[in-house]
């Protein structure tokens, strides 16, 4: 049986906020905005491109604003999409690799500043934050692995 990841829920302070980050300043599609009640209200967005969508909102996690870490947005060129988020006014940590070679350590540990040398698949990296400091990684793949 197929098991799909269809949606993460983040938690924010400020969910118009949120949605003026995600949806207007990002341009995620905006899927859904349903407010039942003052202490409930579930907005909806998709990455282009993706396949899982994210939801925030009020009464939607217990979770604190701003305490997601290390959510991963897939992109075929790490230049440009570190370009397009600057130029939308988002705040971009990169590209950088790690010094392994293997995955980004946590934090800013043994980040090299630049691409991959090689451009190689799954070793370039850029971080950026919403405005609740819940933390985004930008991955380039332009060659998935085997069975991926």
């Amino acid at each position: 049986m197929d098991m799909k990841l269809e949606v993460i829920v983040l938690p924010v302070a400020d969910v118009d906020r949120a949605k003026a980050f995600y949806a207007d300043r990002l341009g995620f599609r905006l899927d859904a905005d349903f407010t039942v009640d003052q202490d409930y209200r579930v907005v909806q967005v998709t990455p282009p491109g993706s396949a899982c969508s994210i939801i925030f909102g009020t009464g939607v996690t217990a979770a604190e604003p701003g305490s997601v870490d290390g959510l991963h947005l897939i992109v075929t060129d790490i230049e440009q999409a570190v370009a397009d988020l600057a130029e939308r006014g988002v705040a971009v940590d990169g590209p950088f690799r790690d010094a392994t070679g293997v995955f980004h350590h946590a934090g800013t540990t043994a980040r090299i500043a630049g691409v991959h040398p090689e451009r190689r698949s799954y070793g370039s990296f850029a971080a950026f934050a919403d405005p609740d400091g819940n933390s985004w990684f930008l991955q380039e793949i332009t060659q998935r692995a085997p069975g991926r």
